[in-house]
């Protein structure tokens, strides 16, 4: 099993920035892809971005393409999200994942077996 802890989250106003980083502990972290997914109030978690346990491969959702950046430092055990040009609806709590299997990339929610605990991301109008 991974812990994850996630840090960065607050408020800020639309056309501002935030840096989210995780950092996970608990198993081999640069064999896992990693993601980040967020959920708004009465709404369902939904997919942010996703990279490969080698950082080769990303995707995103295309609410936040071309606005955010998923990067991870194997290194240090972790992986970050650069959200820039910030809009009122990206206001939810941003949560990190790592995926179930090894060398196995994807972006589906339900391929997701560890997460953090949330972090915050209030952006004002």
């Amino acid at each position: 099993q991974v812990q994850l802890v996630e840090s960065g989250g607050g408020l800020v106003q639309a056309g501002g920035s935030l840096r989210l980083s995780c950092a996970a502990s608990g198993r081999t972290f640069s064999t896992y892809t990693m993601g980040w997914f967020r959920q708004a109030p009465g709404k369902e978690r939904e997919f942010v971005a996703v990279i490969s346990e080698s950082g080769s491969r990303t995707a995103y959702a295309d609410s936040v393409k071309g606005r955010f950046s998923i990067s991870r430092d194997n290194a240090k055990n972790t992986v970050s999200l650069q959200m820039n040009s910030l809009k009122p609806e990206d206001t939810a709590v941003y949560y990190c994942a790592s995926h179930r299997r090894r060398w196995y990339f994807s972006l589906e929610l339900q391929d997701f077996g560890s997460w953090g605990q949330g972090t915050q991301v209030t952006v004002s109008s």
